[in-house]
């Protein structure tokens, strides 16, 4: 598909040694859980996805709707209150957890049979089952395809050198005429050791803070993009 191609290889920067390098453990985002480094958390929700929304669905109704590295975002209990099936995944328990307690939802787990110590986190209602797995692991588990993915970041956190592999299961799982809905940051990588994706946008936030300059940065740009079946 030409846009994920655009999507992937496009960059505002040169690739710098430092970016390409840049490894996070699953233990160490587990950790960013366990040490409440969870500043990329919304409460509120995405205020660029609830914008979008309506273009996002497009009015229909029963999609199933794919979010990886789904933390505990609010965005998943939109969906499944507007009558979408809602998958997601996640590394940390903790944050999965926190999801269901925090959005008052009775679940139940289970062990994911295909991937060892993996378990499936599924709403009473049915219609949220969030995977506690490694994203690369996923595909053993064959939970289907998908209408639509929203892609909050997960892009921008996967490290450098798996992104083609994750762009390869972000495709596996797409339906045909699928929305993919995606959420990058863009700076400069030479003052920070983060990836960066760029293509074609919808819309463009100025989301730099005071405490971004800790990170050694001078600017922070939250791009949304809308990838469609050509």
């Amino acid at each position: 598909m030409d846009n994920t191609r655009t999507l992937l290889d496009t960059k505002e920067y040169p690739e710098t040694e430092v970016q390409k390098n840049r490894v996070l453990t699953p233990e160490e985002w587990q950790e960013k859980w366990v040490d409440r480094k969870i500043a990329f958390h919304q409460e509120q929700g995405h205020r660029l996805l609830k914008k979008h929304l309506e273009t996002f669905l497009k009015g229909e109704t029963g999609l199933r709707v794919f979010f990886p590295l789904c933390g505990k975002a609010v965005e998943m209990k939109w969906f499944a209150d507007r009558g979408h099936s809602v998958v997601g995944v996640e590394i940390s328990e903790l944050g999965i957890r926190e999801f269901f307690t925090e959005q008052n939802l009775s679940y139940s787990e289970e062990p994911i049979m295909e991937i060892p110590g993996a378990k499936v986190f599924k709403s009473s209602s049915g219609n949220i089952s969030l995977y506690c797995c490694n994203l690369f692991d996923l595909p053993r588990a064959n939970i289907g395809k998908f209408d639509r993915i929203w892609d909050r970041g997960a892009l921008v956190a996967v490290n450098p050198c798996d992104r083609k592999p994750y762009a390869d299961i972000m495709l596996s799982l797409m339906k045909k005429g699928f929305q993919y809905l995606l959420c990058v940051l863009s700076y400069d990588p030479t003052k920070h050791s983060g990836s960066v994706c760029n293509s074609q946008c919808l819309e463009k936030v100025d989301v730099f803070e005071e405490r971004h300059k800790s990170w050694g940065i001078d600017h922070l740009v939250e791009k949304l993009y809308l990838l469609t079946e050509k």
